[in-house]
């Protein structure tokens, strides 16, 4: 009698849960018919909206394959959400410009069907704040760049669709910051129908797609299994404890660093015209300690420094969730060190990444550029040793000398020292005591 009692209980609560679920796949397969107007937010709450093409009708036809299989995708969402939800590991990778945060990203890039990996999203918050005097405000560019991370993080697109230039038409742009460098952004269920005479500027390379859809790219956030952004615009890691704290995230902080000397040669080939004075002042000349450039330089330092101490005292809301990595490190011992990063962000290193990384450590020099992800990593370690001037390198020292000390660099004394191959100016340190 009482078995009886049980099974009638747990049919009338399944009966329940049924029917709970099929509103929801209801609501939401409505929601996919409705017309917004331009530039309406998607709403954090829904992960739903209508899927448009450019300048389409408001139904998309029903041999869209894209649409269909977003649809159908969808509709099995609801089943698996639970479960997703509860594994689902979310990555940010903080570095500042020429650390190898590009190649580093990839590591994340080539997982595959179970990672949406977004490169520089910031970059179109940044351009929006950047004030005439090439600055930008810290404290707003600080919130900001925080609020566009942790809505991405929870795959939407609407806060970054408002500083987006020229404003994304029923959530469609042409002009979304390095979209080939998203795997995820051109895949085959995010790639809208080729549009002739509409101008892309950073168009996927996979594929013939049109203007990104980002409504048809929040959904395919959705589906997959983890997420990981790539960013050189924080600048304190302080700023980001909220998504520490926010319980719908399981963040991981990967802080990725590299010798200062090294960063400054390598801006002064990338960013010639901007290092413009270093030029000069490499060429011949006395350095004025107290030139702007230089004290923006010691304010970087001072910033990657600070982030680092207060990853490295593990207070709570950082226990368990900061990675201090080396691009020395990496360079040398790639995947070893990928290995670990997958290991401290509790995701299967599979073998598709192990595969990239091999094809991708060994390139020659005729794919080796400067903004190329392929790289003979373990020849990149010290090169900027032979480019850049001793007179450089002493400034780099004196303005960021605790930085250099925290991260495990050898000070030089000589023109000799600094190219001498035979001795190496990276000390081992091992940093990420758990």
């Amino acid at each position: 009698m009482r078995i009886k009692y049980t099974i009638s209980i747990v049919f009338f609560v399944a009966l329940v849960i049924i029917e709970k679920e099929n509103n929801i796949i209801s609501r939401v397969s409505d929601k996919l018919t409705l017309k917004q107007t331009p530039q309406t937010p998607l709403q954090p709450s829904s992960f739903s909206h209508i899927l448009q093409k450019h300048n389409a009708s408001i139904t998309p036809p029903k041999n869209n394959s894209a649409f269909t299989l977003m649809k159908r995708r969808l509709e099995n969402y609801s089943e698996h959400q639970e479960v997703r939800t509860r594994g689902r590991k979310h990555i940010l990778l903080l570095a500042t410009t020429r650390t190898g945060s590009s190649f580093v990203g990839e590591f994340f890039n080539q997982q595959g069907d179970n990672m949406f990996y977004l490169f520089e999203p910031l970059w179109h918050v940044e351009k929006m704040l950047t004030l005439d005097t090439g600055g930008t405000n810290a404290t707003a560019s600080a919130k900001a760049y925080r609020d566009v991370l942790q809505q991405l993080l929870l795959c939407d697109f609407s806060l970054m669709e408002s500083f987006i230039d020229p404003l994304p038409v029923d959530h469609i742009t042409t002009a979304l910051f390095r979209r080939e460098s998203s795997s995820s952004l051109c895949e085959e269920s995010v790639c809208s129908p080729f549009v002739k005479g509409v101008f892309e500027r950073y168009h996927c390379r996979t594929r013939r797609c049109g203007p990104l859809n980002l409504t048809m790219a929040s959904l395919s956030c959705l589906q997959k299994e983890h997420r990981a952004i790539k960013s050189v615009r924080v600048r304190q890691l302080e700023t980001l404890r909220p998504l520490a704290e926010d319980p719908r995230l399981d963040v991981k902080f990967i802080q990725l660093v590299r010798d200062p000397r090294a960063v400054l040669a390598s801006r002064m080939v990338a960013f010639a015209a901007k290092y413009k004075n270093w030029k000069e002042w490499a060429a011949g000349g006395d350095i004025p300690i107290d030139d702007d450039e230089v004290r923006k330089l010691k304010g970087n330092c001072d910033n990657i420094k600070m982030s680092a101490e207060i990853g490295l005292r593990r207070p709570q809301w950082l226990r368990g969730r900061y990675m201090l990595v080396r691009y020395e490190d990496i360079a040398r011992f790639p995947m070893r060190k990928a290995a670990e990063m997958y290991r401290f962000a509790g995701i299967p290193f599979t073998p598709q990444v192990k595969s990239w990384i091999l094809k991708n450590t060994q390139a020659s020099k005729d794919t080796s550029g400067v903004y190329s992800t392929q790289k003979n990593s373990s020849e990149q370690v010290e090169k900027w040793r032979f480019s850049i001037p001793f007179k450089i390198a002493q400034v780099v020292q004196k303005v960021c000398g605790p930085t250099l000390k925290l991260f495990g660099y050898k000070f030089v004394s000589s023109e000799e020292m600094l190219t001498d191959k035979s001795v190496s100016l990276i000390e081992n340190k091992v940093f990420n005591v758990l």
